[in-house]
């Protein structure tokens, strides 16, 4: 039977393999290289899923399959400028195996379910450009597109840091 609860602390080897996995899967993707360097949440290391389950402001939560975890979602708490909360669902991924029976709905329903709890008014998660798979899960779940990021990659310069000028600094 799938299931999700809130993740403990001997959970966090199963989280650094499962977050590790989700970055293999999306990296290679359009978009997924500069998600993994600028929109993942934290780090796939022990020290910081351990840190990001103890912390008062997130939501960790597993999901199982009898007992066995498969997958994981994170949430994160962002306060905003007008004083209202924002969830942030930072990752959810479940093992490809595990897809497809109920365990992603299991762990979204728990973290939404941690937003409303944290007072937060809405909440937010990412899916990549062409992910059609993650996109549908989202929508399933009631979530909207409310933005869209457009990116242009630009020529490396020698040092490797882009073309080395700003914009009216040339």
């Amino acid at each position: 039977m799938e299931g999700a609860r809130p993740a403990r602390s001997d959970d966090v080897p199963a989280l650094v393999r499962l977050a590790r996995a989700l970055r293999a899967e999306l990296v290679p993707q359009r978009g997924g290289d500069l998600w993994a360097r600028r929109e993942a949440r934290v780090a796939p290391e022990p020290a910081a899923l351990a840190a990001l389950v103890e912390r008062p402001d997130a939501a960790v939560v597993v999901g199982t399959i009898d007992g066995v975890v498969v997958g994981y979602g994170t949430l994160e708490v962002e306060p905003l400028p007008d004083g209202t909360k924002l969830g942030v669902i930072g990752d959810l991924y479940v093992e490809p195996a595990a897809r497809a029976v109920g365990v992603g709905e299991s762990i979204a329903s728990a973290l939404l379910d941690a937003a409303a709890a944290a007072g937060c008014t809405g909440v937010d998660a990412h899916a990549l450009p062409g992910n059609r798979e993650a996109k549908n899960f989202f929508e399933r779940a009631g979530f909207t597109a409310r933005a869209l990021v457009m990116h242009k990659p630009l020529p490396a310069a020698p040092d490797g840091e882009g073309t080395g000028t700003a914009p009216g600094r040339g």
